[in-house]
């Protein structure tokens, strides 16, 4: 499964912005996708995730209430809402997908299959 993330961009605090990870193929109806950060100088963190079979979505403290996983079907898209943004969501924000249980899904090494990265700057 090949993964393309888009839609990163400039934004002011407060505003809103959509990324986008499109998958090669249907097959990635198979596994779990996540999205992931890496702000500069900073390991690369846990965003959220959603599980393709069953619906199930989970997200990072830091971003809930404020960030949305979604999904087309038709499309083999999954995307990641973010509203409220805020000078410390800056970052190159990735996503995965994998095999993964529940209780692995915030760690990278769970997810086989990444996308390059693009980059979100939340800035006035």
């Amino acid at each position: 499964v090949q993964l393309q993330a888009s839609g990163g961009g400039l934004v002011q605090p407060g505003g809103s912005l959509r990324l986008t990870c499109a998958a090669s193929d249907r097959a990635v109806r198979s596994y779990s996708v996540g999205w992931f950060r890496q702000a500069p100088g900073k390991e690369r963190e846990f965003v959220g995730a959603h599980r393709w079979n069953g619906g199930n979505t989970w997200y990072a403290d830091s971003v809930k209430g404020r960030f949305t996983i979604s999904r087309d079907i038709n499309k083999n898209t999954v995307y990641l809402q973010m509203t409220n943004l805020k000078p410390e969501d800056t970052a190159v924000y990735y996503c995965a997908a994998g095999r993964i249980i529940a209780s692995s899904r915030t760690y990278q090494s769970a997810y086989d299959y990444w996308g390059q990265g693009t980059l979100v700057t939340v800035s006035s």
